[in-house]
């Protein structure tokens, strides 16, 4: 975090942390979220629900700059919180302009996510924050997701960050990748990222990574 204060960071049209756990990069997320505005459990400038304050001091250090013009509207999703951010809009949903939505617990959590994200929260200028948005997505969903990310990050006035385990995820086009780790913060490519490393090595010789965790299993 020392080196985010001392630094700063330059965010573009899309960007996307990436990094082991532990590494920091769900503490930039929440703390750039919070302090754009964003509730730091998820959903919008205006979602009032709260369970445990939890969140990090780090947005009180933090001082956003917008560029002219820019919208004031933003949305966080957290994989973490998902759950609480579901009941919220569940529960005030006839009162809101969305109250087409669906009855998000009646869905799985990937058809949920993809309903939210389908929904016109995420159809306008803004600011999109999304902590580990591949929870609970299959391969298929994650292409979509992708899809709407990149779309999303090409309008004039919109702008995406994202924290990621995924390489899918990851492989937005255009995506400016910032890779966290014991070296730091550093921008880094898609095929050097390690953990796309990791998935390549993985799939050609997946016995080499589970002798000393399973059985052998082939």
């Amino acid at each position: 975090m020392a080196q985010l204060l001392r630094e700063g960071l330059e965010l573009s049209d899309c960007t996307i942390l990436v990094g082991p756990n532990g590494s920091g990069k769900s503490t930039i997320i929440e703390a750039v979220a919070t302090a754009y505005g964003l509730n730091p459990e998820g959903g919008s400038t205006g979602a009032q629900h709260r369970t445990q304050a939890s969140e990090s001091p780090l947005h009180e250090w933090l001082r956003l700059t917008r560029g002219a013009g820019s919208s004031k509207w933003g949305y966080f999703v957290r994989a973490e919180t998902m759950h609480g951010l579901f009941t919220y809009l569940s529960a005030t949903r006839s009162e809101s302009r969305w109250s087409r939505d669906p009855e998000f617990h009646a869905l799985s959590h990937g058809e949920s996510f993809v309903a939210l994200l389908g929904s016109s929260r995420f159809g306008k200028d803004g600011f999109f924050v999304m902590d580990e948005p591949e929870a609970g997505l299959s391969f298929e969903a994650q292409l979509h997701l992708v899809a709407e990310l990149a779309d999303m990050a090409r309008r004039p006035r919109a702008q995406v960050l994202i924290a990621t385990h995924s390489p899918v995820i990851a492989a937005i086009p255009n995506a400016r990748l910032l890779e966290l780790g014991p070296h730091g913060i550093r921008e880094t490519r898609w095929t050097e990222l390690e953990v796309v490393d990791h998935y390549r090595r993985f799939l050609a010789e997946p016995r080499r990574y589970l002798r000393h965790v399973v059985d052998d299993p082939f």
